[in-house]
This record gives structure tokens, sequence and C-alpha cells, in this order.
């Protein structure tokens, strides 16, 4: 089973301490986002064939990354990299120092381990076309050499997007839009080439329209990216999370409404008061990374 840690919120910027936790003592519960029972995911050693990290700063993760190499277990590292202004990013670091992090990981633990995420891709009255050009190729030349990947996707407006982002507007003065697929396609070509001349692979996370003339769909949670790094076969059958998503099966151990980074756009947050509020009834000695109300209001009785 491949461990995904995770796409529902930040564990290595806020939870180390929980995962350390949870890994020495074999095992976590994980709240059913869709409501019914918690369930409970193994981490024993027999039974995780590898890890798939997510974040966008490792910065307090790099020694868990070590002792998770120590155990045996290869893992990779989704890491977002977009150096987005403060009225979309409010409390991300800074893009030099999550480059400088990158850098370090791939020193550390090899290229093959940190995957760079430039995504979502909002296009605004702050980052437009030319805009994100520029940025892709400053990010993508500093990162020269320490990947070979980088994933991109265009923003998801759902309905909590759409109100997180109108909120960040008012208050910081840009407009958004939802370009047509023509402008999109444009785009990703051009940012294609520039990760190429970088000696990257440009691919696409779950938008299957927006896919060809080059432009391979991503696989986020890779069963041959993890065999290749443990230099062994890690079986994984593909098992999607949603149309096109061509991911590995694997079991997310995170939680929605957990991340307190405040970017405008994210689609597992309903707001960034939400995200605070649940945030104060992690326990890192707790069995699950943000129990039910009710059971931290029965602990704290």
């Amino acid at each position: 089973m491949i461990v995904s840690a995770s796409y529902r919120t930040d564990i290595p910027a806020f939870y180390g301490p929980w995962f350390r936790a949870r890994l020495a003592a074999g095992r976590c519960q994980v709240a059913n986002p869709y409501g019914g029972a918690p369930a409970t995911v193994s981490l024993h050693p027999g039974d995780v064939a590898g890890f798939v990290f997510w974040t966008r700063n490792a910065g307090a993760f790099l020694e868990d990354l070590a002792e998770v190499r120590r155990r045996g277990w290869p893992f990779v590292l989704q890491m977002t990299v977009t150096g987005y202004p403060r009225g979309l990013d409010a409390s991300t670091i800074a893009a030099d120092q999550a480059i400088a992090q990158f850098k370090e990981i791939s020193r550390r633990f090899g290229s093959a381990v940190p995957v760079w995420r430039y995504d979502p891709i909002l296009v605004s009255s702050l980052t437009g076309g030319a805009w994100h050009e520029q940025n892709f190729a400053r990010i993508a030349g500093e990162l020269r050499g320490s990947t070979d990947e980088a994933v991109v996707s265009f923003t998801q407006f759902y309905a909590k997007t759409k109100a997180n982002l109108a909120k960040a507007a008012a208050e910081h003065g840009f407009t958004w839009r939802d370009p047509d697929a023509a402008e999109k396609r444009a785009l990703l070509q051009r940012l294609a080439a520039i990760a190429a001349k970088n000696g990257m692979v440009l691919t696409l996370c779950t938008q299957p329209d927006l896919a060809g003339n080059g432009i391979d769909a991503a696989r986020c949670i890779d069963g041959q990216r993890l065999s290749r790094i443990a230099n062994s076969e890690i079986a994984a059958r593909e098992k999607g999370n949603r149309p096109g998503c061509l991911c590995a099966e694997s079991r997310d151990i995170g939680a929605y409404d957990s991340c307190v980074q405040g970017c405008a756009y994210c689609y597992a947050v309903r707001s960034p008061a939400a995200a605070l509020q649940r945030r104060r009834r992690h326990d890192p000695a707790g069995e699950m990374l943000i129990p039910p109300a009710e059971a931290a209001i029965k602990d704290r009785g």
C-alpha cells in the first residue's frame, strides 16, 4: 500500500510531530470525509510500500524524511513552488526559501524524489499569462538538475474556491478569470517548452481535456517513480480519485480544512477561519490528525 501524506493538507509543514508519533505507533486513524466511521491505516513496515508527501514548506520535515529513508521506505515529495503574490498566498514561505529547500531535498535524497508542482495556475490581474511564463521560467531555471518533472493544472473553481477568491480579491484589489481551453492549451505549450529547456517533463494533473500535443497526464501517486527510487518493483494498480486521474491506489492520512497557509484558490479548505478552528483541535499525540468536534469536547471535559 502507498500512503499519501497528504493531498488534503500540508502534513510536512504543520503536522510533522503527529506523523512521527504515528510512524512510531505503526498506525493512524483517518476520518471519512464523506461521513461514516473512521478507518485505521496501518503504518507498519510490512504494510507500507512507500510514501508520497505533499507540501509547500518541508523545512521542519527534513529529519522525518531521513527517518523514512532509514526505515527503508521509498518516498516522493510533491512540492509546490509558485511564487505567487501575497494577495493569493497569504502565508506561504517565499519562493526563494522553497527553492532552497527543494534543492536540499534533491541533494540529500536524489533528484527523483522531489517533484515540482506549479499548480494550480490562476490567471488573474496579478498573474496573467506573461507573468506565469516569466515566473515559471525563473523557478524552472533555479530547479534545473534538481527534478525531472513539473506538474501543472489550472484552478478548479468550486463554490468554496470562488468564495475564498472573492474575499481575497475584495481585500487585495485584484480580479481573476477562467480562460477558455484554447488559451490554456497555448500557455501549457509555452510552459512545456520552458520545462524541456530545463531538463523537465511538463505533466498535467487531472485535466484530460487539456492534455495532448506532447503534454501527458500526471501520475502524482506514481508507482513507477517509487519503484525507480526503491530500485525494486512496487506493485500499484491505477485507481484515480476523479475522472482523468492516473494515480496509483493509495491511502491518504490527512484531513480537509486543516491547512492554515491561506491560499485563496485552495480546493481543500472551505475558509481560512475554518482551517484555523479545526487545527485547534489537533493533538500531536492523537491517533487522528483532526478529531471530530464532539471527541475534542469530550477530551477537554
